[in-house]
């Protein structure tokens, strides 16, 4: 029986709600540790260096790249987003499920590298209720939640591409069921 962790990609389109099922994973799972990328972005109002993000200089960033120090990387919007893999590989071998919450292109990446990934897809009830959800917050303006739809209409394209599916229609039911996918993989493992 092995006590090692597994490796869960974690992923949605913007507005989804990945962010708040995360919340309640944790809440719920004392084995589940949520994967801290680095960025070259400037930090937002709120977030904590090594919390929300470790925040580094392009310079690091590029030089942890050139050295294989990355699941995967990406640019979004002028900034570099990567998983550090020294980070991952830690938690793994202490025995925690370690989710990487990124974005849809990012997945295709990780699978690629990591074939025995538990990827995890999760989806809108509809696209209507994404683009009220989207609205909701209150925080972009239109031409932001537009692209934001559009974008969210093309990574849906990759839907098919993850193992498993959940409609986030209600928070605590999608957490339940992405809980009970981690569970069936954990006891596949032992086997």
């Amino acid at each position: 029986m092995s006590n090692k962790g597994i490796l869960v990609l974690y992923t949605g389109c913007s507005g989804v709600g990945k962010g708040t099922i995360m919340k309640k994973l944790l809440e719920r799972d004392s084995s589940i540790r949520l994967s801290v990328s680095n960025t070259t972005r400037a930090p937002r109002e709120g977030e904590i260096d090594g919390v929300h993000y470790n925040f580094v200089s392009r310079e690091d960033f590029i030089r942890l790249a050139d050295a294989d120090g990355y699941i995967e990387y990406a640019e979004y919007c002028k900034n570099l987003y990567g998983t550090p893999k020294r980070q991952v590989e830690e938690m793994l071998e202490q025995g925690y499920n370690v989710f990487l919450e990124i974005e849809v292109k990012g997945g295709l990446q990780v699978m690629e590298k990591f074939p025995d990934v538990l990827s995890i897809f999760i989806l809108p009830p509809s696209m209507e209720e994404l683009e009220r959800r989207l609205r909701g917050r209150g925080t972009e303006e239109e031409s932001v939640i537009k692209e934001r739809m559009e974008q969210a209409e093309e990574e849906l394209k990759f839907k098919d591409k993850y193992q498993y599916r959940v409609i986030n229609d209600d928070v605590e039911t999608a957490a339940n069921e992405v809980l009970d996918i981690v569970r069936r993989r954990l006891e596949d493992s032992y086997r």
